[in-house]
């Protein structure tokens, strides 16, 4: 079953990124001190294609400034911001943490679909991928990643190995820029259940903070997507919230 009004997402996390203190002890920075702009939220076209090219030129413009932009979603397939940063930076790294694997050549007659995007990025934009937290797809898909040598690390690797294990792994790999993109269905619903496909038995909240706090020296760009308000009490939304925060954090103090 796919759940939709992901479309209210992006408001949701700004309407409890307020609950916080602006200070940050993880990372001792106070988010007062950082540069911040929202931005707004970008209308949407009728088509995927449409969309997804309006994103992209929505993003050039913060690419060509230096900062780091972060995005906030609505459905996985606005992982297209990273082709924009392929014309941005030279051979970027694309880390992505999701519960599906997202390899599928097209999905309902649709390329962009959110069930192709990874392999969409791997094969049009960079081989330097990897993802964490992947526990459903097709057998066509995890025949794909064997074929090809997708790095690529389920939930139960993280279980049995460690987060550290994984993303030390994928530093050395990827080795520059990243662009990091979290599907927050990598998170087990237990703790994130308003999501679009949520999908048990998977990361926590600590892994993926882990994640951003050890990827940020490197991040050159942000999503954080599949919020679907709707479906819980607020608690999914005030994760994704924390989450972001925690970036921007970790991305200062780097």
């Amino acid at each position: 079953m796919f759940q939709e009004r992901q479309q209210v997402g992006a408001q949701e996390i700004r309407n409890h990124s307020y609950n916080f203190e602006t200070y940050n002890s993880l990372f001792d920075i106070d988010l007062k001190n950082v540069s911040i702009h929202d931005a707004g939220d970008l209308e949407v076209a009728r088509q995927v294609d449409d969309t997804l090219e309006l994103i992209q030129a929505h993003a050039r413009k913060f690419f060509n400034d230096g900062k780091i932009p972060i995005m906030l979603g609505g459905e996985h397939s606005s992982r297209c911001l990273c082709k924009r940063l392929q014309k941005e930076v030279p051979r970027p790294g694309f880390v992505v943490l999701d519960a599906h694997m997202d390899m599928r050549s097209e999905y309902e007659g649709e390329q962009n679909s959110h069930a192709c995007i990874s392999r969409h990025v791997i094969e049009n934009i960079t081989k330097k991928y990897a993802s964490i937290g992947i526990r459903s797809g097709a057998k066509e898909e995890y025949e794909y990643v064997r074929q090809n040598g997708v790095k690529v690390y389920s939930a139960e690797d993280v279980l049995s190995s460690g987060i550290e294990s994984a993303v030390k792994e994928i530093r050395d790999s990827i080795k520059g820029p990243v662009y990091l993109s979290i599907d927050m269905d990598a998170i087990d619903p237990a703790y994130a259940p308003a999501l679009g496909t949520p999908e048990p038995y998977g990361l926590t909240p600590r892994d993926v903070r882990t994640v951003i706090s050890c990827l940020a020296p490197d991040i050159v760009g942000f999503d954080l997507v599949e919020i679907a308000p709707a479906y819980d009490s607020g608690n999914t939304a005030l994760l994704g919230a924390k989450l972001v925060r925690d970036f921007i954090a970790a991305s200062a103090r780097s």
